[in-house]
């Protein structure tokens, strides 16, 4: 049976820089997402369903890195996959690329051939590709999201939120891969100078991409993310005509409003607990590594202990025996294992122990 040891309360205020308030933005909807934790710092209209345009090919970089043939793969360039109107790669029918170059073409300067070649050569045929972008939608919780085409060029059936968006982000971001090549400025690829599309990469510090997108339906649509002090933070605008600045404003507010806080400090002793069987009768408990999270001034923080059973010797320094479970304003932000900070011997073990050393400096005296 789970024991709960005790619960700590920490009120947090921040010093948040006077007259901090939400930003302004253009866009019909935004939202703003520590990456690390998901939780939400701004946002307005994050559900409502808009067609995207080409930040669409998020997730056709993100299936394709995932569920592809591997990066170094070459693909033969097919007739119908050249000649896609928009932004192209301007790829030619016979050419050898590989699945690296192409997501290199597609996410800086969002080919629309590069979305079809890489979503045929990867499945096979498109559609058997769009499948595997609405499977992998919905297995990140991508609830109001649908995708049509793997270029985001058509709108018809082609749409998400701006929750969503932030949802895939936060997934595209976990790639390395992908990670590496949205924040790439500019490259050399198959004979090609691509310059990324996104110009946050230089007019914002910290810029570490994503996507730009536009259709006339969709109007502009963005999603940025940033670094700073350790902390990332993501972006996402749609159907904004002025998003270059709402993004600088909307990640500013956030890593201005919403610093990281140290909760719970690994290996910092937050109490202790019985131990049976043990000459020992207590054991000192701590978390195994520190938690940390987006807090903003008047935020409240409570942490909890938990053991996972009733503690009994032998235990050993840094083993895991429960949780250090954590909430901001009553609601549950995660949690870090609770460990052991020093060791608890069997009883039997230390009495063996202590009749060896008697024994040993008896004999030194004796003999």
């Amino acid at each position: 049976m789970k024991r709960v040891l005790v619960v700590l309360l920490t009120v947090l205020c921040l010093g948040v820089p006077a007259g901090a308030s939400a930003p302004g933005d253009s866009a019909s909807a935004a939202i703003v997402v520590d990456a690390a934790t998901g939780r939400v710092l701004y946002g307005h209209d994050t559900e409502v369903e808009r067609p995207i345009a080409s930040i669409t090919k998020l997730m056709t970089a993100l299936v394709a890195v995932e569920r592809g043939p591997g990066l170094a793969t070459e693909l033969t360039i097919r007739p119908e996959w050249t000649g896609i109107e928009g932004s192209s790669l301007y790829l030619r029918a016979g050419e050898t690329l590989t699945v690296e170059e192409l997501l290199y073409g597609l996410l800086l300067v969002s080919g629309n051939d590069a979305a079809e070649a890489l979503a045929a050569g990867c499945a096979g045929t498109v559609d058997a590709f769009l499948v595997w972008m609405n499977e992998k939608a919905a297995e990140l919780g991508m609830e109001h999201s649908r995708f049509s085409s793997p270029s985001g060029l058509e709108d018809e059936g082609n749409y998400s939120t701006a929750a969503d968006m932030a949802r895939l982000a936060r997934a595209v971001l976990e790639n390395e891969t992908l990670q590496r090549i949205c924040s790439t400025r500019s490259a050399s690829v198959a004979g090609r100078v691509l310059v990324n599309h996104n110009k946050l990469l230089w007019r914002y510090e910290g810029c570490a991409g994503l996507k730009t997108g536009y259709t006339d339906q969709a109007g502009r649509t963005l999603v940025s993310c940033a670094v700073r002090d350790g902390q990332t933070l993501i972006a996402v605008t749609l159907n904004d005509g002025d998003d270059w600045a709402d993004h600088a404003a909307l990640l500013d507010y956030g890593f201005e409003t919403y610093p990281n806080e140290t909760v719970v400090a690994g290996g910092a002793i937050l109490g202790t607990a019985p131990v049976s069987g043990s000459v020992t009768p207590l054991v000192l408990l701590a978390a195994e590594e520190d938690f940390v999270y987006p807090l903003a001034e008047g935020d409240t923080a409570e942490w909890q202990l938990t053991l996972d059973e009733a503690l009994s010797a032998p235990l050993s320094a840094g083993q895991k025996v429960g949780t250090v479970s954590v909430t901001v304003n009553g609601a549950p932000a995660g949690s870090v294992d609770l460990v052991c900070a020093g060791e608890a011997a069997d009883d039997r073990a230390e009495a063996q122990s202590l009749w060896e050393r008697l024994w040993t400096g008896l004999t030194g005296w004796l003999f």
